[in-house]
């Protein structure tokens, strides 16, 4: 067990074994064996989609409810540079691309499932899954545009004086504060499109 724990690439392989034993057993005991159609493709880009979510939140939350908070406390100054040399590039890696590959599969599944133009034009009957859209779109906007060129800045990642570097960080905390704002009524559409009488 040791030697699959480790290794985070071992352990999400696991998971992945862990998971197709999961349907295979499942589906062999309700004698429901998964067929690859059309459905099966689109229920695997759902739970694409909500992965990659999981990821792009999670870590929107953990930045700002854990991360930037904390900073301050941080003492002697010097001790913080195992967080941004190392830890805050690291997160804003797998944010972005969290970000980037939550959009891409929420769109592809909205296209799958034949309501994209309905959604993003808010029709009737697609208003809830449309605002969602839109909001997770502003978001990820949001993310490329906002948040990492500044934060790149402030983390030294890219050339900044210290006054651009200054100017960069409330820049970053706003649009990480929108987001996280933007986030609870964005999560609250996706999932109300389906489950909620709106």
């Amino acid at each position: 067990m040791g030697a699959i724990f480790t290794s985070l690439g071992r352990t999400v392989s696991a998971g992945v074994v862990l998971l197709i034993l999961i349907v295979i057993i499942a589906g062999a005991a309700t004698g429901q064996m998964t067929r690859i159609d059309h459905a099966w493709g689109t229920f695997v880009m759902r739970w694409l989609h909500v992965l990659s979510g999981v990821m792009w939140i999670g870590l929107l939350w953990y930045l700002n409810f854990v991360q930037v908070p904390t900073m301050p406390k941080i003492q002697p100054v010097e001790s913080r540079t195992a967080i941004t040399k190392f830890i805050a590039p690291t997160v804003l890696w797998w944010f972005r691309y969290a970000a980037l590959a939550t959009v891409i599969t929420g769109l592809l599944l909205a296209w799958m499932n034949g309501y994209i133009v309905q959604a993003l034009t808010l029709r009737p009957g697609f208003i809830m899954i449309g605002v969602g859209m839109w909001m997770a779109l502003i978001m990820a906007f949001n993310v490329w545009f906002i948040i990492w060129p500044n934060q790149q800045k402030i983390l030294g990642l890219v050339d900044a004086t210290a006054e651009e570097k200054a100017a960069a960080a409330p820049k970053a905390l706003y649009a990480s504060r929108f987001n996280t704002m933007f986030s609870i009524g964005m999560l609250y559409c996706m999932v109300a499109q389906q489950n909620a009488p709106i």
